[in-house]
């Protein structure tokens, strides 16, 4: 039982480990051949969003807001990707929210 309870804590540790790098590492999701980009944390948290000056049209506020929201999830589907790269091997597959 104590070695169980060992291997549990190593295993809390590389996962406490694997979060804070991806609280670290910075994503970029660009929309509109890159007029628009947003940059978020491998976490998904928001950190910033560019906009060329050439995709604002105040006739067609519609397609800017378009471009922000395909950049976000583009920035959104990337940390997804590495987040499930780096937290996989330590879950095994269980399906923890992380």
């Amino acid at each position: 039982m104590q070695q169980l309870m060992k291997q549990a804590q190593q295993m809390q540790r590389k996962l406490e480990a694997a979060q804070a790098e991806l609280a670290e590492l910075e994503l970029t999701g660009a929309a509109g051949n890159g007029l628009v980009t947003v940059t978020v944390t491998g976490d998904g948290a928001p950190k910033s969003v560019k906009i060329d000056p050439k995709v604002v049209d105040a006739d067609d506020v519609e397609t800017l807001e378009d471009l922000v929201l395909a950049a976000f999830t583009s920035a959104l589907d990337e940390a997804a990707k590495v987040r499930d790269a780096k937290m996989g091997p330590l879950t095994g597959g269980m399906g923890l929210p992380f």
